[in-house]
């Protein structure tokens, strides 16, 4: 299977499990992405030395995979571009900050070192959030709560359209690229000299089928803005939802639950 074969694989997987009736899929779209936006504004808020307190806010993540059905190596395996280029945004901060924080035995925790995990750390715990709200809700659910939330409309279907058809352009790519393959079968890529060539060929075939998209979508009455299935009221049970994790949120951003680094310092 080709990698963009294996791109829109995953974004129609990502659609399933969002289709899956999991009690988590059924909470209500505006009280996940409310929940969401809460936990990543709490990771992004701690200290850059503070990763004794980051720890905790694991468990928001964990218990969303348990509830879910969702592996975590699943997720892991769906973020494996993006989690290499948060990690390389932190790889030099030890070699700028040398301020001692830590010591155990011998060795000196440096400043640098600390702000470096921290960093990673902060990064996974949003993608990963980010990723378990997709795959519990979908796209147009979340459009659905942006909606709700008063976000202008334009936004909202800019997002919906870009996710719903970068199928699409992969799709464009795939055909393009295959039948490069095919003219130069014992090539193993592409040759650079042509790149310029077949980025003009993909640009006009997406021009062009972009262009009968949106004649279909006039013709089915499309005037700027999508009109989304009307899901369901709020029950009770999303409120309660929302409180606890709100709840659970405050306490571990403003508890020092796992306060061991008195341990290592000098």
């Amino acid at each position: 299977m080709g990698k963009l074969t294996n791109a829109m694989y995953e974004i129609h997987e990502l659609d399933e499990m969002a289709e899956r009736n999991t009690g988590i899929n059924q909470v209500h779209p505006l009280v996940k992405f409310t929940v969401t936006l809460v936990y990543i504004t709490s990771v992004l808020s701690f200290d850059k030395y503070n990763l004794f307190g980051l720890l905790p806010m694991l468990v928001y993540p964990l218990m969303l995979f348990n509830l879910a059905e969702i592996p975590m190596k699943r997720c892991l395996k769906k973020l494996r571009v993006v989690l290499p280029l948060v990690c390389f945004v932190g790889l030099l901060n030890p070699f700028f900050d040398h301020t001692p924080l830590y010591r155990t035995g011998d060795m000196v925790i440096t400043g640098g070192i600390i702000s470096m995990v921290t960093l990673i750390l902060k990064g996974t715990y949003a993608l990963m959030a980010s990723f378990l709200l997709i795959a519990t809700t979908g796209i147009e659910r979340i459009c659905y709560a942006l909606k709700l939330l008063h976000i202008p409309g334009i936004l909202v279907t800019q997002i919906l359209l870009t996710y719903r058809y970068i199928t699409v352009l992969l799709s464009e790519a795939n055909a393009v690229f295959q039948a490069y393959s095919l003219r130069a079968p014992r090539e193993k890529g592409v040759k650079y000299k042509i790149w310029g060539s077949l980025i003009g060929q993909l640009l006009y075939r997406s021009i062009d089928r972009a262009g009968n998209l949106y004649d279909s979508m006039l013709l089915r009455g499309f005037k700027g803005e999508f009109y989304y299935a009307r899901i369901r009221k709020s029950s009770g049970m999303d409120f309660m939802y929302l409180f606890i994790w709100l709840a659970i949120l405050a306490a571990l951003r403003m508890l020092d639950i796992l306060d061991y680094s008195g341990l290592f310092l000098y």
